[in-house]
Parts: C-alpha cells; sequence; structure tokens
C-alpha cells in the first residue's frame, strides 16, 4: 500500500493539531513525534510521485520518438 502526500499531510495536520490541545506533556510529545513522521513520509510521498511522473514523461516521450521514426 502506498501513502499519498496529500494522505500524510492531513494526518500530519491532525496530529499538530493534537498536539496543541494535549494537557499532558506525554502526549503532546506523542502526538508531536507522530506529526515529525508524517510530515517524514509526505516528503518521501511527494518525491516518489514526482519520479513516478518525470519516468512517465521519459518513457512517453520515448514511445512518441519511436512512433515517429516508424
Amino acid at each position: 500500500m502506498s501513502i499519498s502526500y496529500e494522505f500524510a499531510t492531513e494526518r500530519a495536520q491532525e496530529a499538530a493539531r493534537d498536539a496543541e490541545t494535549a494537557q499532558l506533556d506525554n502526549v503532546r510529545d506523542r502526538a508531536l513525534r507522530s506529526e515529525a513522521a508524517w510530515r517524514d513520509m509526505a516528503d518521501r510521498a511527494r518525491k516518489s510521485e514526482e519520479s513516478r511522473a518525470k519516468r512517465e514523461a521519459t518513457a512517453e516521450a520515448a514511445r512518441l520518438a519511436t512512433q515517429a521514426e516508424v
């Protein structure tokens, strides 16, 4: 299963809200760690989506160039 950038960003924002409203230090710390982890996952998902788009564009350009040669 792949996590999308949007999904991970939403979870990070939710964790940040939880941290803001937490009354206990350990709960706030847990929410902040969760936020950091979700933001890291969002960054990796964004990079993965960008790489995939570049690969697809390159493959499409190669396919069109091959068709033009025929």
